[in-house]
């Protein structure tokens, strides 16, 4: 007679170790942080946060030894704006936003002093307007870090102007004082092979206000994340984004909003085109309604317009409410090529098809770009975007590759 051994198992046993996967994290919110780079494991590019990150040509940022010394910049100077260096130890470093990712904290590990901008509340009329010039960086991998402080009260607009060669990582904090009005243009037009990776952090408080624009047209890869955490009541954060990849260009953003305080308002929106063979843009917009931010109205969207075959744009929205007591919250993605009905419009009334793509692309962008406040800045990148335009022939895309989008979607409310 044979035996049989049978084995009972506890249903409410913990699986044996080697059978156990990690628990992916749900919520932004709950992203593991961390100031030092050693905290944080090799990168694969398999993360949830990297996966759409060409992690090979940017893997010297990610893990490599980083120059972290003070570099040259220029500054408009302005009365009430003032600039120093700080030292590490600085209690206004780390006031905005810790790392959540390893490049961000390789440039936190390895900056020796950070640049402090200081806009006080005796800024008027046109001396409102501060610009921050970095063009020689050079080639090097290089770390840094900059604090943006405004005064209660201050209203200004600052600009961050990228231009030339740079292997770059950093982190850039904005702390906002009650009431404040702060207007950001962070404007890259690097050269081709320029790579650039960078984490805006910006504390927002009691009433106060930021308008933060990216405007990508340059570099070979850039992954530039805007965050904001709206701590104070009725403080008020509009993100907004305009890009334009042309071949073998990556450019990326992840956008995350976080709603803390009560009666605070958001608007999230990021405008891309795309054309050449290997173009491709990436937009991540994470929202976060948190449960003491009763009375929040947020809303989120991103829009590209696929120019030709071979280029590739993926855009993934995402909103998280704790709390039912809002005002209103959605999201809406949505990506696809011309509209055939614009283009037969335009050619109805004379205009070749060539130079109808070219308007539309045109105004398309020209939402984002007028929304900066700066007319002489705003027609220079107006001018950027026409000479991209020209670079190579904007045709019909048949068969152009993006990402699976979804149209417009209110997730709680209705966009107000």
């Amino acid at each position: 007679m044979t035996q049989i051994e049978t084995t009972t198992t506890d249903p409410a046993a913990p699986a044996p170790k080697h059978l156990r996967a990690p628990v992916p994290v749900q919520s932004r919110a709950e992203r593991f942080t961390s100031t030092e780079v050693s905290d944080f494991p090799a990168v694969t590019g398999r993360e949830p946060m990297w996966k759409y990150t060409p992690v090979a040509r940017i893997q010297e940022l990610i893990s490599g030894d980083l120059d972290g010394s003070p570099y040259v910049y220029d500054v408009t100077t302005a009365p009430g704006v003032t600039t120093a260096w700080l030292g590490r130890d600085d209690a206004r470093i780390g006031s905005a936003g810790i790392p959540e990712d390893r490049a961000s904290a390789n440039a936190w590990t390895a900056f020796e002093q950070a640049l402090l901008i200081s806009i006080g509340e005796n800024l008027s009329g046109d001396h409102r307007e501060v610009t921050l010039t970095r063009s020689a960086l050079g080639g090097a991998a290089r770390a840094a870090h900059t604090v943006v402080e405004v005064a209660a009260g201050a209203v200004a607009t600052l600009i961050l102007q990228n231009t030339g060669a740079a292997h770059l990582t950093e982190n850039v904090e904005f702390l906002l004082g009650a009431d404040s009005d702060l207007t950001v243009v962070s404007l890259q037009e690097w050269d081709d092979d320029a790579i650039h990776v960078a984490a805006h952090f910006a504390e927002i408080g009691e009433g106060a206000r930021i308008k933060h624009v990216a405007v990508t047209l340059g570099g070979g890869v850039v992954r530039l994340n805007p965050s904001a955490h709206l701590s104070g009541a009725r403080a008020d954060a509009e993100l907004l984004g305009a890009y334009f990849a042309d071949a073998s260009q990556h450019l990326e953003q992840q956008v995350y909003v976080h709603h803390d305080g009560p009666e605070t308002r958001s608007r999230v929106t990021y405008k891309g085109a795309l054309q050449g063979q290997g173009a491709r843009t990436v937009w991540i917009g994470d929202v976060l309604i948190g449960p003491k931010a009763v009375g929040t109205d947020t809303y989120e969207q991103n829009r590209n317009l696929v120019l030709t075959d071979g280029a590739r744009a993926d855009s993934v929205p995402n909103l998280e409410i704790e709390t039912g007591d809002i005002v209103g919250a959605g999201h809406a993605s949505a990506t696809g090529r011309f509209d055939d009905e614009q283009l037969f419009y335009l050619q109805s009334r004379g205009i070749p098809e060539e130079e109808a793509r070219r308007l539309i692309v045109r105004g398309f962008l020209s939402e984002i770009v007028q929304q900066i406040g700066s007319p002489a800045l705003q027609e220079r990148l107006q001018a950027k975007i026409e000479d991209e335009l020209q670079s190579s022939t904007v045709t019909a895309s048949s068969s152009a590759v993006s990402a699976p989008s979804s149209a417009p979607t209110p997730s709680a409310g209705a966009e107000r």
